[in-house]
């Protein structure tokens, strides 16, 4: 699962005041809602290139909440076997859009976020 932080002042539930409704605009009808790690995940299975499509608030105590999100995609075999190589652009697409509309980042903020969280600290001995 990843976590994205929002962009710097913002907060999720401004920018999204229905998630179960943002996620169902951009992957389809939610299959169901499931707890991973602490987080209450809207679920959409079986979409035409994702098999599973999870997103949710991670909603912390001593700072800002993130988006968690996990994307299970469909390899290429079967995308090639169904006939959905086409769809596969646009979903990705999809989902760039959906991270972008939610956190207000883009691919490459997002990009440059997480290298900076495991990048080790210079003042850390190891």
């Amino acid at each position: 699962m990843r976590y994205y932080k929002m962009r710097r002042g913002e907060y999720i539930e401004e920018r999204v005041p229905d998630m179960r409704a943002k996620v169902q605009e951009y992957f389809g009808e939610i299959t169901g809602i499931e707890e991973r790690d602490g987080v209450e995940m809207y679920v959409v299975e079986d979409t035409m290139v994702f098999d599973r499509v999870e997103a949710g608030i991670d909603e912390r105590a001593n700072s800002k909440d993130r988006l968690a999100v996990h994307f299970e995609e469909k390899d290429i075999p079967t995308l090639q076997e169904e006939g959905l190589l086409d769809e596969a652009g646009e979903a990705r697409e999809a989902k760039n859009d959906f991270l972008e509309e939610v956190t207000g980042r883009d691919a490459k903020s997002r990009r440059e976020s997480m290298k900076r969280e495991v990048e080790p600290d210079d003042d850390v001995d190891v």
